[in-house]
């Protein structure tokens, strides 16, 4: 099996992985709160539960990243991060008690804290030009994971009977369900994936011994040594590509805590994660919005609910492949541009016409379906755009622990969304009024910016350097 195919089993079986997230959070989301109300919790250990898998996610994801950054391995760190999703799975599916219920969400989040070291293999086994499309091959299989998720309900609900000494009926069902998934992905880790070498090793390893046969040793400083490759992702102005080049660049050897973290200070990364926090944080607060939203204006009943997020899968799904095509033939930095606008246009129709709705039943009805197309339109755009950016304008060394910061950043978004949204359910205005500030606020950080917002120079000076020796 050569490395092609190594790597596209690999990339399917990361696709596996995040499609069992979004199946997870499908058929847990729905049955949770009665699961609590049985187990007689009070209301607020909904929000618990739901905010302690983003919580552990957080703390773990840089822990998870710093260690595929050190290793250059992420098979073994899935296998034992997946240990958590099964253990927290298994307590949920026993839950003797709320604090179990709660414990068990806050164990099966550590497991999520992979998804840095995931996306920073994905930054190093994969080009500049194909990366965006790959990213929103990923997402769209959580999506799609999402929107099958309620169908696996459908039979889970039916569940009456005991398994030794626990009850399995449609609150415990899809706890020992996603234990057993994430078993079955455990094994198909162990057949398919593989720790692929970077794709900037293998291109530099066959550059030097170009060069070599050449015999032109000037050209070798820019490649780096056969040991390690020089790296590439690290944003220069042209006075410092001048002066690295004349001067023989050479590899950096195990970038410190501390550098990285001044790094994660440049301008343009701190406005990707801007984007990154605002994105999550108006996405998750929307879907606290809708469900009360709908039920108020439009009497919508379970069923109802269920089909509307169904098409809002769909949509999105679709909209994660065309982006994918689209990246193909335009800059992710115009992508994200294009992006801000549609969510900006998104949140004024919803404010104009949702906070005070007037007119019949139908047209209200229609001025809700257009405004959340148009939020969700502008979801793919934003989401992988400033994933693939990010992967540019950070070192490529530490791509692990930089994407476990920028996942933190979005599960505090995800944790501070629902508490937003939660208290203004019935005064939209206040609520999508902070919403469109925080996307105004980006889109101007984004056009201040805009410049910086492109892979480094210092990646294309060394491409042409070597195509033209």
């Amino acid at each position: 099996m050569d490395n092609l195919q190594k790597r596209n089993l690999t990339f399917l079986t990361i696709g596996l992985i995040f499609m069992l997230n979004g199946i997870e959070y499908a058929v847990i989301l729905p049955t949770i709160w009665r699961y609590l109300e049985i187990l007689e919790a009070p209301p607020y250990f909904l929000g618990l539960g739901l905010s302690a898998f983003s919580l552990s996610g957080l703390l773990t994801g840089p822990l998870f990243g710093l260690w595929s950054d050190r290793s250059q391995t992420t098979k073994s760190i899935v296998l034992f991060s997946n240990l958590f999703e099964i253990a927290g799975n298994f307590m949920y599916f026993i839950g003797y008690s709320k604090w179990l219920l709660l414990s068990s969400r806050l164990v099966a989040g550590v497991g999520a804290g992979a998804g840095s070291s995931i996306f920073g293999f994905l930054t190093r086994s994969t080009k500049p030009e194909e990366r965006a499309g790959i990213f929103a091959a990923i997402m769209a299989c959580r999506q799609a994971g999402l929107l099958v998720g309620p169908a696996f309900n459908l039979f889970l609900r039916l569940c009456d009977f005991k398994l030794g000494p626990f009850v399995v009926n449609k609150y415990t069902s899809p706890g020992i369900f996603m234990c057993l998934l994430w078993v079955l992905l455990q094994f198909a880790i162990l057949a398919l994936y593989r720790d692929v070498p970077p794709i900037g090793s293998e291109e530099g390893t066959a550059m030097l011994e170009m060069k070599r046969e050449a015999g032109d040793e000037e050209e070798v400083l820019l490649i780096g040594s056969d040991e390690e490759p020089l790296p590439t992702y690290r944003a220069v102005n042209a006075d410092q590509l001048e002066a690295s080049t004349s001067s023989g660049m050479r590899p950096v050897r195990g970038a410190s805590i501390l550098g990285t973290c001044r790094e994660l200070l440049r301008e343009e990364v701190v406005v990707l994660l801007t984007a990154q926090f605002i994105t999550l944080f108006n996405q998750t607060a929307l879907e606290t919005m809708v469900t009360p939203m709908t039920q108020r204006l439009f009497s919508f009943g379970e069923l109802s609910n269920s089909l509307m997020y169904s098409l809002c899968g769909v949509e999105v799904i679709l909209g994660f492949f065309f982006v994918r095509w689209l990246s193909r033939r335009v800059a992710d930095r115009v992508v994200l541009a294009a992006g801000l606008v549609i969510c900006c246009i998104a949140c004024i129709w919803c404010l104009v016409f949702l906070c005070n709705p007037r007119g019949g039943y139908g047209w209200e009805l229609s001025s809700f379906i257009i405004g959340v197309f148009l939020q969700l339109l502008g979801l793919p755009f934003v989401a992988v755009s400033q994933v693939s950016l990010f992967s540019k304008v950070t070192a490529e060394k530490t791509q692990g622990f930089s994407h476990g910061v920028r996942r933190s950043v979005g599960g505090l978004a995800t944790i501070l969304g629902p508490l937003w949204a939660g208290g203004l359910t019935n005064n939209l205005y206040i609520m999508l009024g902070m919403m469109l500030a925080l996307l105004i606020m980006i889109t101007v950080m984004t056009v201040l910016s805009y410049g910086r917002l492109t892979e480094p120079r210092a990646v294309h000076s060394a491409q042409s350097s070597d195509s033209g020796g």
